[in-house]
């Protein structure tokens, strides 16, 4: 990998990003929509719902629309013959794929900084731990969303191909990472898998920040997330292929 091309990747991409105003109101906006449409739905509910919920949603509402985001134009830059004119030039398939993470990667710290910022201030999301801490663990989750998006278009041949992998690699992980039955309550089996699956523990890691001001469990939670996020760029780079069949 070579920092300069690497960083020339990343530049292009955010030219691109910065020229498309419905991909830029999806990757920042709509994680706002959906944390303020569920504040809403549970304000008049008893118990502190909002509280419950809201921690683990703000690990899923990045990484889904990441995963999105990242999957297809990634998918589209391979059929359009773009990636293979790219890899023509002295340009690694890492150098691709980390200019590709970075460029989302400054996204995704805009993105958490707007979505903690609103839930923790006009929402009321209640935070006993450090709100930085906070805006960090949501961007990890978005980069999570980034590496896995690169890793599985390198399988699809379609776009619509691309957005039918969230059933198979987003929604199990929804439904285990703890967010609706905590994960030591789940049947052995289930609890099993949801421990080898990265977004549970990016839902432990907001829900620990919610609970407790110690931080130590956190930062490891944080860890396991950027380490799955490497290994999934790490074979993302093994299966990318320069363009579709």
């Amino acid at each position: 990998m070579t920092p300069r091309i690497l960083l020339a990747v990343t530049a292009r991409v955010l030219t691109q990003l910065r020229r498309d105003r419905r991909t830029v109101a999806m990757l920042l906006v709509l994680p706002c929509i959906l944390i303020t449409l569920l504040w809403w739905m549970f304000k008049d509910q008893p118990g502190d719902l909002f509280n419950r919920f809201g921690p683990g949603l703000l690990a899923i509402f990045p990484f889904i629309v990441m995963f999105l985001v990242t999957s297809v134009t990634t998918l589209r830059e391979r059929s359009s013959g773009t990636l293979e004119r790219l890899l023509a030039m002295p340009m690694g398939k890492l150098d691709f794929l980390g200019g590709y993470a970075l460029a989302f990667g400054v996204v995704a710290t805009a993105q958490a900084a707007l979505v903690v910022a609103l839930s923790v201030g006009p929402l009321g999301l209640d935070v006993a731990g450090p709100v930085w801490l906070l805006g960090l663990v949501a961007v990890a989750d978005a980069v999570l969303g980034t590496a896995l998006g690169l890793f599985v278009s390198a399988f699809a041949q379609t776009e619509f191909q691309a957005v039918q992998f969230m059933p198979l690699f987003v929604i199990p992980q929804i439904l285990l990472c703890g967010l609706f039955v905590p994960r030591d309550q789940m049947p052995t089996v289930l609890s099993a898998i949801s421990d080898v699956l990265p977004l549970s523990y990016a839902t432990d890691a907001m829900q620990g920040l919610i609970d407790s001001t110690a931080t130590a469990e956190v930062w490891r939670d944080v860890g396991i997330v950027a380490a799955f996020a490497l290994a999934a760029l790490a074979l993302g780079a093994a299966t990318l292929r320069r363009r579709t069949p």
